[in-house]
């Protein structure tokens, strides 16, 4: 493991809160067709849930394990799929790198977002490699930061792109990972990997306010902002800047901005 490696994001409010949005059908999509009913599967780096509860609920009478870094994250989503009644999937604290489960355990392993974050991406896939049983799955899907694009063309957003990517490398992270997961499952040992891709796009109102409010919020009191300044790749003023590009981005009605993603679906 990177000795720099460090989680961008933090697990301020503001962050849970957009990471709450998701679902198998926003961001999971290119593997429902493989959630099938009876699976096993682990989630790796659930965060707060959502998403896994959902795959619970459409492999049912299966059942789910949920595993983050953060015990307390995993608090918060074992009380989300309790209050929705989802009674098949446990949330764990956990190590990507070192799972602690036998070879050959699950049907599918899948992590959303994780490997733009850990140092050693190849590692971590081996280890989900290791544990997904002969035939099964192992999918990941992952945002490519510097392919995204935005209307009206902001200077502030430009400020923030250059700082994220500054930032997400000085943590060890690839905030690019999108393009290089189905090399990094080659490297990995799979030798069957199905790689395609996918757009979040956020443009009316509602989703311009979900996505860029948060971000106004988060550019100066999530663990984005005190590591923008310790890393040197920001100043204060340059977070303001940002926060301040963001509310002006939700306010204008022909605000558009795109996400995209690379996926892999990878066979053991």
């Amino acid at each position: 493991m990177a000795t720099s490696e460090r989680y961008t994001h933090g697990h301020h409010e503001s962050v849970l809160r957009t990471h709450s949005w998701r679902t198998v059908d926003n961001s999971a999509a290119y593997l429902a067709p493989h959630l099938t009913r009876g699976s096993l599967v682990l989630d790796v780096g659930s965060g707060p849930g959502t998403i896994t509860i959902d795959i619970a609920q459409r492999v049912f009478p299966g059942s789910v394990i949920g595993m983050d870094a953060s015990a307390d994250v995993c608090v918060q989503a074992s009380t989300l799929a309790r209050d929705s009644d989802v009674l098949n999937v446990d949330f764990v604290a956990g190590d990507a790198y070192a799972l602690d489960y036998p070879d050959n355990t699950f049907d599918i392993v899948h992590a959303h977002q994780v490997l733009q974050h850990v140092g050693d991406p190849v590692a971590v896939l081996r280890e989900m490699r290791r544990v997904v049983k002969p035939g099964g799955i192992v999918a990941a899907r992952d945002v490519i930061y510097g392919a995204a694009s935005w209307y009206p063309l902001l200077p502030g957003l430009d400020t923030w792109m250059r700082v994220y990517q500054s930032v997400a490398r000085s943590n060890a992270g690839e905030p690019d990972a999108g393009r290089s997961l189905k090399a990094w499952a080659l490297d990995a040992g799979f030798t069957e990997v199905e790689s395609t891709a996918s757009i979040w796009c956020f443009s009316n109102d509602r989703d311009r306010d979900w996505w860029g409010s948060a971000w106004a919020v988060r550019a100066l009191e999530s663990s984005f902002a005190p590591q923008s300044i310790e890393t040197g790749a920001a100043t204060q003023a340059d977070l303001e800047e940002i926060s301040a590009a963001w509310t002006a981005w939700v306010g204008d009605p022909r605000g558009w901005y795109a996400m995209p993603h690379g996926e892999i679906l990878a066979r053991k």
